[in-house]
């Protein structure tokens, strides 16, 4: 790797997992649908008897996404595979064009030879996203290609199906304590649900109705296919945001890549960046495109640059 993108000693290893653990999965029935999950192996317990009874693996939810998989060889360069690209394209209301170039105001520069020389400096360098830049897509005209568009006009996607098994996580293990007697270490209270309406099982439907209620969102950015599915609504398991970002003060490209690893190794479901000082445009292109979460760019925006300028930008 080049100075401007060093391994440091507290970035992870490429795909390692976590101790005693392994990366599964469980597929759908949608196309290339393939849901990660972490299988933790526990220790036998041994009874007052003397006897040892052996524990089932714990199986939980898992964000690492690639990264977590020891069988996929991920590498900062040449970014993530794009789970969700087929499914973009093969719904056919999405079309290539060309955007425009980035220029140097986007990463703090006002000229361009400002940013030539800041690719040459030591610290705090500039380094370019490294490989080929792909075509941005758009919607057709007259097409809408929101999650929330195929909600309510009845479309279950193969998102909403993902999103659907990685939800019932541990809810059939829960039905099946449900009843247990108060004596026991698995009852629990019934509790007030508040207005919830959680189902025993959460099906693609149900996904889909919730979004087409407006009850939930799916952030699913056609232009980051990487990114892995997941669901934000009442009536679905709590997400994790991680706040990272780089500042004037301090902080580099590669340091920002690795608090995304962090995050997302720690179960961040969205990051959000809150950059404030220089390659703000390069640090995001490096995250993006190394992340399987959704990332969201809260923006330094002068007034003579609001007029079309969006705040919060997934």
């Amino acid at each position: 790797m080049s100075a401007g993108i060093k391994l440091t000693q507290s970035e992870l290893p490429e795909n390692t997992s976590l101790p005693n653990s392994r990366r599964v999965y469980v597929n759908g029935q949608l196309p290339g649908v393939r849901v990660p999950f972490r299988e933790i192996n526990q220790t036998s317990s041994r009874n007052f008897d003397g006897t040892v009874e052996t524990n089932p693996p714990v199986r939980v939810y898992d964000t690492s996404g690639p990264w977590g998989d020891p069988d996929l060889h991920c590498s900062v360069r040449d970014g993530l595979p794009q789970l969700r690209r087929e499914w973009i394209i093969g719904r056919g209301d999405v079309e290539e064009y060309e955007g425009r170039e980035a220029k140097p105001i986007d990463d703090g520069y006002l000229t361009f030879d400002a940013a030539n020389r800041a690719r040459i400096k030591d610290v705090g360098r500039l380094e370019d996203f490294p490989t080929q830049r792909r075509a941005v897509l758009r919607a057709k005209p007259g097409s809408c290609v929101t999650q929330l568009h195929y909600a309510r006009r009845g479309i279950i996607t193969p998102e909403m199906e993902f999103i659907a098994i990685r939800e019932n996580l541990g809810r059939e293990a829960a039905l099946e304590s449900a009843d247990a007697p108060r004596d026991s270490l698995l009852h629990q209270h019934k509790g007030q649900s508040f207005g919830a309406a959680i189902p025993q099982f959460v099906t693609p439907e149900f996904v889909r109705s919730e979004v087409a209620r407006g009850r939930a969102i799916v952030p699913a950015n056609i232009n980051h296919p990487e990114s892995e599915p997941m669901i934000i609504g009442r009536n679905f398991l709590v997400k994790i945001n991680a706040n990272i970002g780089n500042s004037a003060v301090a902080s580099s490209i590669d340091e920002e890549v690795d608090k995304m690893r962090w995050s997302i190794r720690c179960g961040s479901d969205t990051v959000m960046d809150l950059s404030t000082g220089k390659n703000i445009h390069a640090t995001r292109e490096w995250i993006i495109g190394r992340g399987d979460v959704e990332e969201y760019e809260g923006r330094e925006a002068k007034p003579r640059n609001l007029r079309g300028t969006s705040f919060a930008t997934l």
